[in-house]
């Protein structure tokens, strides 16, 4: 909760014990005034949000019953003890309830990053006019894809960088398309505009004797980079280049310079999930070998302020979800990434593939644990087994070999991405498991760290 925030619950709260238990009017008066200066505070230096609607209701209410005491003669208003007391509890009920829902739905604060750099973030529109965006019912266009990258930087004095478009009608098309996909009312989201970054826009870049290595980000089908900014805030701390991809047509929004936005147009059909898995992903892996080839072309260009500083020789990738499992189909074919990891992602295409040639690991949830013993007791539908055993074949190999399985008990899909820090109440729909969304990312970040350290620096690292 924001500082005016918890003065505004305070003030009211006061305010409640003024009128049932004081007759002093200048007391009341006094009281009246803190929480009408605690309301206007609140919301012109910190801004409204719809979980904080019933104080200000109740602060409206009190300071007018504080005006009636005040001005008029008690005894025109004198009702009866009863009925005030079922009026103020009806009010003390509501301050609660916002209390509660300013708990259980906060302003978003992402973790720290745990290195000893500070971040910088800059972003990138990029055209691939060899390709055409593919998809049916779709405009021909040249695939255009938005990047944002994170860097190691000077520290430098503000705030961190807005996660959301600032300009109202922009952020109003976000926050409906995130909405749709998350089957929530827009308004719910309205808050997430005040969700800000550790990372500064344009910082300039900590000088070093070698280059920083690049680690890419492929997010999860529907959902987009926004939810991988701590995870990529947390390597940049630590010296990688990060650069997350928000793949076009497949996040839940995409904002390009001119004001367009793009919304979810790749939803996958249950019943031919992966024949249709395997043609977006073509796509995906499309725009990650294209993201590459721009990061190569940034490390060389005298404009640009990353120049010679992009390791493109020791280069990662990682990904959730849907993205997970692009980052293992990258990782086997592309000779230009050494290691890559998947964080609880299908591995939709395993055809024509052998021993994966790279370090590699899988990050997966409970729920994963649990389809393996399914899958060990015939538990799942003949539809799916095939797959779903090819699938814990190729781990079981990988993790046998060159690689590693990790269960990070207490987790489901969502700990893997910022979602869990939206709301504890994450928990109770099952996209985020019983584990503290802190201690989760923590825990991912760590293994994240370790492997990336250990197969692009060369440096050992420290598992936990």
């Amino acid at each position: 909760m924001r500082l005016f925030e918890a003065l505004l619950i305070g003030s009211n709260l006061f305010l409640l014990v003024v009128l049932l238990f004081m007759r002093n009017r200048k007391i009341g008066l006094g009281a009246g005034f803190a929480a009408i200066c605690a309301l206007s505070a609140h919301l012109i230096w910190e801004g409204y949000r719809w979980q904080l609607a019933p104080s200000y209701l109740v602060s409206v209410i009190l300071f007018i019953l504080v005006a009636i005491r005040i001005y008029r003669n008690p005894k025109s208003v004198n009702l009866r003890k009863k009925t005030r007391y079922i009026g103020y509890s009806v009010l003390t009920v509501l301050l609660g309830f916002s209390v509660f829902l300013a708990q259980a739905v906060p302003i978003l604060v992402l973790p720290k990053p745990g290195g000893e750099a500070a971040v910088g973030t800059q972003l990138f529109h990029f055209t691939d006019s060899t390709r055409q965006d593919s998809y049916p019912n779709l405009p021909k266009n040249d695939r255009e894809l938005m990047v944002r990258v994170w860097y190691p930087a000077k520290p430098q004095p503000g705030k961190g960088e807005l996660l959301f478009p600032e300009d109202p009608v922009q952020f109003k098309t976000y926050k409906e398309n995130f909405s749709g996909v998350f089957g929530l009312p827009a308004f719910i989201l309205d808050y997430w505009k005040y969700t800000r970054g550790n990372s500064r826009l344009n910082a300039e870049l900590l000088p070093a004797s070698a280059p920083y290595p690049l680690v890419l980000i492929s997010h999860g089908m529907g959902t987009g980079s926004v939810l991988h900014v701590s995870q990529a805030e947390n390597l940049a701390s630590h010296g990688f280049i990060v650069a997350a991809i928000d793949h076009t047509y497949s996040t839940a929004a995409t904002l390009f310079p001119d004001g367009r936005i793009t919304g979810f147009e790749t939803k996958t059909p249950a019943n031919d999930f992966y024949a249709y898995a395997k043609r977006v992903g073509a796509v995906w892996a499309a725009d990650i070998q294209f993201v590459l080839s721009e990061m190569e072309h940034l490390n060389q260009d005298p404009e640009s302020s990353l120049k010679g500083m992009i390791d493109v020789n020791h280069t990662g990738i990682m990904g959730h979800s849907f993205g997970g499992g692009t980052a293992f189909n990258v990782t086997y074919s592309s000779d230009k990434i050494k290691a890559g990891i998947d964080m609880d992602g299908t591995l939709y295409d395993l055809e024509d593939k052998g021993q994966m040639p790279k370090p590699f690991m899988f990050l997966n949830s409970d729920k994963r644990s649990t389809l393996s013993a399914a899958i060990k007791n015939n538990e799942v539908p003949d539809s799916i087994r095939a797959q779903l055993v090819k699938e814990q074949q190729a781990m079981d190999s990988i993790g046998a070999r060159n690689g590693q399985v990790i269960h990070i008990r207490g987790t489901d899909h969502f700990n893997f991405t910022d979602l869990q820090f939206y709301t504890p109440m994450l928990k109770y729909t099952g996209m985020t498991g019983d584990i503290d969304g802190y201690r989760g990312a923590a825990l991912v970040n760590s293994y994240v760290l370790d492997f990336f350290t250990r197969h692009l620096k060369k440096n050992g690292g420290k598992p936990l």
